[in-house]
C-alpha cells in the first residue's frame, strides 16, 4: 500500500511542476489560479510522500518520489511544452527509470 501512496505521491510532484510550468506561460488571474493549483499539489505530494515514509526506507522512497518526478516533468515537457527528445536526454531518462525500479527491487 505505501508504495502505492508513494508512486501517487510522485504524480503530485509531475502535477505541481506541471502547474509550475502553466503558471509561467500565463498571466493575471490564470497565472495566480496556476499557483494555486501547484501549491495544492505540492502539499498533497509531501503529505502522501510523508505517509508512505512510514514504513519504506526515506533513502528509497525519496529517491523513488524524485525520480517520478523527474522522469515525469522530462516527458511532460517534451509532449506538452515541446522540449527536445534529444537522443541523450531519452538515454539518460531510461537510466533513471531502470534505477528507480532497481530500488524499489532492492528494497525490502
Amino acid at each position: 500500500m505505501n508504495w502505492l501512496l508513494l508512486i501517487i505521491a510522485g504524480l503530485f510532484e509531475v502535477a505541481f511542476a506541471f502547474c509550475l510550468g502553466k503558471a509561467k506561460e500565463t498571466t493575471n488571474l490564470d497565472s495566480k489560479l496556476w499557483f494555486g493549483g501547484f501549491l495544492a499539489c505540492l502539499f498533497i505530494s509531501m503529505f502522501l510522500l510523508i505517509k508512505a515514509t512510514k514504513t519504506l526506507p526515506i533513502g528509497t522512497a525519496y529517491a523513488v518520489w524524485t525520480g517520478i518526478g523527474a522522469v515525469g516533468t522530462v516527458l511532460l515537457g517534451i509532449f506538452y511544452f515541446n522540449e527536445p527528445a534529444t537522443f541523450w536526454r531519452v538515454f539518460f531518462l531510461s537510466t533513471l527509470i531502470i534505477s528507480i525500479v532497481g530500488l524499489k527491487f532492492v528494497s525490502a
